[in-house]
């Protein structure tokens, strides 16, 4: 690049961001950066406290606003509602591609980190919930069935809430392309950008920071702990940035090519290799018995849904609750997300149908999460039940921890090595889409709305994710990651729950203006003295 290049790409830099969301949200990330590498231990101090206020007395919140938006979306599918679109553009993607995207941009590398390592915890401890005995035949199924309701269905409610609130309003009344977004139904698509909005925004940026730092600390450590495992090679704190800086060259250069030429086609080949490895394994592992554990896991899940969502486990103290330790922060992580990932929703769902988008967020979704744990977590109970590995010593040594559950599953495979390359590679790409789609919603929150942001804010914001991620996890690994996804996720369960009061009130309206103009046969919204002119389009159902 010549200097003059150069110069144009931080002129269009300085001129494409919107100075306040974007000295905010970058100061605070810096400030925490700062402090964690001044004095870990105080830091540190200070993100458990919050997170144990928050568990000690909104923990309830947590389960109750995740199983509302399943409700709600449950309701879109299957209600009238469902018919109103995102704007009256045809789609922009094939729905393969769409829901590739989506699928890569929400929680999938975490999908393939936990795939073959949840099952196996639930079944050396069972969940309080249930009442049989760790680590016999009756855990097997439970095992699985608590694997699938963590990840299957409720964790991406959150993030298809928030981009249907976004989407709706950006295609449909004009707002601008910001999380902020949704708060037109209250505000007006001309008043986002005031103080209300302006300070959600700032919390979307610093929200997505944590948020992906804690995915992309999970994943540094799936390589630093099987290295240590599998070769006995340890790497220490300057390993641990090494890995994740380098995971950060690589998504920032995936990032560059933009959303069709490098999110777009990245995310399909993560779903091919995804159904491959996935039927790979059901191959050459237990198949008839993942069969049978599989529709018993799956009949659980669905008859025990409401339970598991609304079971606390009341104790004397909240940091004994196993809740608290599991499904809290499981709904917490994605709602740390949840502001990127609906903004990344929002930008690819033009000319869908709600019903499509509430469809492929949590019903496509989990058409696929669903196989996936029952496969690998099945392989993994059954390998560790007939005593062909032990895979809970392992598991259970802090030094080593849920990370080498894929190492000991696939080493005990035919074709395991092979598989395990697989399995390596479909995380790290899985990741890598995701943070691509992180840095584009930050870049695109701190531009004002900007679809495509330069080069220069693209690469700033990829390199201070990867900068949050190796501190969290080189002061307080697992632990650390895990305080930060709840701290940073606790204040959009309040965002995500008034995007859906804003979307009930406008769906409300909306609809009720489409009876009108089907039986009158006229085709317009009507003008509303006090709201923004909305723009209601019925389309046929694809999905």
């Amino acid at each position: 690049m010549s200097n003059a290049d150069k110069s144009d790409a931080f002129s269009e830099f300085f001129e494409e961001i919107e100075p306040t969301i974007f000295a905010f949200g970058a100061g605070i990330t810096l400030l925490f950066v700062a402090i964690f590498a001044y004095d870990p231990n105080t830091a540190a101090e200070i993100v458990y406290a919050i997170q144990d206020f928050m568990l000690a007395h909104f923990s309830w919140a947590f389960l109750v606003g995740m199983l509302g938006f399943v409700l709600f979306l449950g309701y879109l599918i299957l209600g009238p509602w469902g018919k109103l679109k995102l704007g009256d553009e045809p789609p922009e993607y094939s729905y393969f591609a769409y829901f590739s995207m989506m699928y890569s941009a929400g929680l999938a590398a975490g999908i393939v980190f936990w795939g073959p390592a949840e099952a196996l915890t639930h079944y050396g401890s069972v969940p309080p919930l249930y009442n049989a005995a760790d680590q016999s035949a009756a855990a097997m199924p439970i095992a699985v069935q608590y694997s699938l309701f963590h990840w299957s269905l409720t964790q991406w409610s959150c993030f298809t809430v928030m981009g249907l609130g976004i989407g709706y309003f950006v295609y449909n009344y004009g707002a601008p392309l910001r999380v902020s977004a949704m708060l037109t139904p209250f505000l007006g698509a001309d008043n986002v950008d005031g103080f209300w909005g302006t300070l959600i925004d700032i919390l979307a940026v610093f929200a997505t920071l944590g948020g992906v730092a804690t995915s992309l600390g999970f994943i540094g450590s799936q390589f630093l702990t099987g290295l240590q495992y599998q070769w006995g090679i340890e790497l220490g704190d300057a390993g641990t940035i090494a890995i994740i800086t380098g995971m950060t060259v690589i998504f920032t250069t995936s990032l560059l090519f933009g959303v069709d030429r490098g999110i777009r086609r990245l995310s399909n080949f993560n779903m091919v290799l995804f159904f491959v490895l996935m039927i790979g394994t059901l191959i050459v592992g237990p198949t008839f018995f993942i069969l049978e554990i599989g529709t018993q896991a799956i009949g659980g899940f669905i008859g025990d849904f409401f339970q598991m969502s609304l079971f606390t486990e009341v104790t004397q103290r909240s940091a004994d609750k196993w809740t608290n330790s599991w499904t809290v922060f499981y709904w917490a992580w994605p709602l740390a997300w949840s502001p990127f990932a609906g903004l990344f929703i929002a930008r690819i769902s033009r000319g869908r149908s709600v019903r499509e988008v509430a469809f492929t967020g949590i019903g496509a979704t989990a058409l696929a999460t669903i196989p996936w744990f029952v496969i690998l977590g099945g392989t993994g109970v059954w390998l560790q039940h007939t005593g062909a590995v032990n895979a809970l010593g392992p598991i259970s040594n802090p030094d080593l921890g849920s990370a080498v559950s894929g190492y000991i599953l696939y080493g005990a495979l035919p074709l395991g090595q092979l598989l395990l390359l697989g399995f390596l590679i479909l995380v790290t790409t899985f990741f890598v889409t995701s943070a691509d789609s992180s840095t584009l919603a930050v870049s695109m929150m701190t531009t004002g709305g900007k679809e495509h942001p330069s080069s220069v804010n693209r690469i700033f914001w990829a390199l201070l994710q990867g900068a949050v991620a190796s501190i969290l996890m080189v002061i307080g690994g697992a632990d650390a990651l895990q305080a930060a996804a709840i701290t940073t996720g606790g204040p959009f369960l309040v965002v995500c729950t008034v995007t859906v009061l804003g979307l009930i009130r406008t769906f409300q309206d909306e609809y009720g203006s489409v009876l009108l103009q089907e039986e009158t046969q006229l085709f317009g919204s009507p003008t509303k003295d006090d709201e923004p002119t909305g723009h209601p389009v019925v389309g046929q159902d694809d999905d």
